[in-house]
């Protein structure tokens, strides 16, 4: 690439970068872009960039994977009912040690190391996030449906905003674990996804960009063709009763479309396996993956 290539590339970026000035971008950090090093330098280096373009990065951060890992190394088998963790006390334990531990740790230290002043949090900081039990509704056998305990796992009862303003207001980038306390004082572990769009709708975010492994919303999962570029929130509702969005996309939808009812401008879910994911999709016009937008 020549000078004059290089000057046109972020004369291409200039628009975007005066729409969205001084305006709150939330990113769940998840997939990939948590395990591979060079996923995580490129995914920090892109939100560092954002900050210091006049955007408001807010980081929301899961971390599955490193869960269970840590589950086996202690002897202590993951268990799941459609797609949720089951959370003893002793679960819970190693959830916030990895979680609020761990991984908070690395992505500040990865946004900090590029220039960025993070500040890591949990959902319990500030009471950020009051929670409540979850209550989880399966069919048995008969097609009857009844309730199922998954022990200390959540879900967002309340966003408290005022920590999270002051920290923006101030410059720094705010990096928050799922962890949520309900108005006793107990703590619960939560949806990184669901929280992402809770904490989104709750700062009137202009967006929600969600981080994971695939290339965005597909028909057919294993052909990239099928990929949705652009998406309304009727549409992507109906893909989600007609079955077409399966699995761990399932939550990921249902946190767009919370968002886009609670003042989000637009979400977009992108596949961080990509260098520069988070800019290619922010600062060009084609994008890489899923916008979904209101009707």
């Amino acid at each position: 690439m020549d000078m004059i290539e290089k000057a046109e590339v972020l004369m291409e970026a200039l628009p975007f970068i005066q729409k969205f000035y001084n305006k709150i971008f939330v990113i769940k950090y998840g997939g990939h872009a948590m395990i591979d090093e060079k996923a995580k330098n490129w995914t920090a280096q892109d939100v560092v960039l954002l900050k210091y373009v006049g955007i408001n990065p807010v980081v929301v951060h899961g971390g599955g994977p490193e869960i269970n890992k840590a589950m086996e190394k202690m002897g202590k088998k993951p268990e799941f009912i459609h797609g949720l963790r089951v959370t003893d006390e002793e679960t819970l334990d190693i959830v916030e040690m990895v979680l609020a531990g761990k991984i908070n740790g690395d992505i500040v230290s990865k946004l900090s190391k590029f220039g960025g002043k993070a500040v890591g949090l949990s959902g319990k900081s500030g009471r950020i996030i009051i929670a409540k039990k979850k209550i989880k509704y399966i069919k048995n056998e008969k097609g009857e449906e009844i309730a199922v305990d998954l022990g200390r796992v959540g879900e967002t009862a309340e966003v408290n905003t005022e920590l999270l303003e002051i920290l923006i207001n101030n410059g720094y980038i705010p990096v928050i674990s799922p962890i949520g306390l309900d108005e006793k004082g107990e703590a619960y572990n939560l949806n990184a996804d669901t929280v992402a769009g809770d904490i989104a709708g709750a700062l009137e975010a202009e967006k929600l960009i969600l981080i994971t492994d695939v290339d965005g919303i597909m028909d057919d999962i294993n052909n990239p063709e099928t990929l949705h570029r652009k998406l309304t929130a009727s549409e992507l509702r109906e893909m989600i009763e007609d079955g077409r969005i399966k699995g761990g996309m399932i939550p990921k939808a249902e946190s767009a479309l919370y968002a886009l009812e609670h003042g989000v401008k637009s979400v977009h879910i992108i596949n961080g396996k990509i260098p520069h994911a988070l800019l290619l999709e922010v600062f060009t016009e084609e994008g890489i993956g899923t916008m979904i937008t209101k009707d």
